[in-house]
């Protein structure tokens, strides 16, 4: 019990649900053409049909994820494409600091490039062994555990790798930018 505790950051409690919580209606996903975008600083610009991601070398990876909203969901297996992997094959030009993630229905977030670099951060397309649901961010999602969810942007669909941080949608709103749940960083 003390291990599963050391898992959970400060006002956070424990559900086996996993709460739907975001902005606007689910999108609508057609296989065929749909496609994720990776523009800005980059020497590759990239533009992946959904048969080309699901190409990529797949990782799995098995992670806590923490709701800024008081919630946290431990072990939830993701499936997709490690964050890295993307990054490598567009070849971010050095001045490029920063990722802003564009999804779908207006909806923004941005890390440092340094963060998202991180082994356990992936673009994902399967949650516990089945592909993800729209509700959840199917068909791509990027998961970010060590952030609160809200950084785990879904309905993924451009990444613009840019100098400066561009301050996301809930950022804009007054949550935090650095969204560390272990310093319980909800707002700024």
């Amino acid at each position: 019990m003390r291990e599963k505790l050391q898992r959970i950051p400060p006002n956070q409690k424990v559900t086996s649900e996993f709460p739907v919580l975001h902005i606007g209606s689910p999108p609508q996903f057609h296989r065929k053409t749909w496609h994720l975008t990776v523009e800005g600083l980059v020497e590759n610009p990239l533009k992946l049909t959904y048969e080309e991601l699901l190409k990529l070398p797949r990782i799995v990876r098995v992670s806590d994820f923490h709701c800024v909203t008081g919630w946290s969901r431990l072990d939830t297996k993701w499936e997709g494409v490690a964050f890295k992997t993307i990054s490598n094959m567009a070849k971010p030009l050095k001045k490029a600091l920063y990722v802003t993630i564009v999804a779908e229905g207006d909806y923004s977030t941005s890390l440092p490039l340094k963060e998202l670099l991180s082994p356990d951060v992936l673009l994902a397309y399967k949650l516990d062994g089945s592909p993800l649901p729209t509700k959840h961010g199917g068909p791509l999602r990027l998961v970010v555990p060590k952030k609160y969810a809200y950084k785990s942007a879904k309905w993924v669909r451009i990444l613009r790798f840019t100098v400066q941080q561009e301050l996301g949608y809930w950022e804009k709103r007054g949550y935090s930018n650095s969204a560390d749940p272990w310093k319980e960083e909800r707002y700024e």
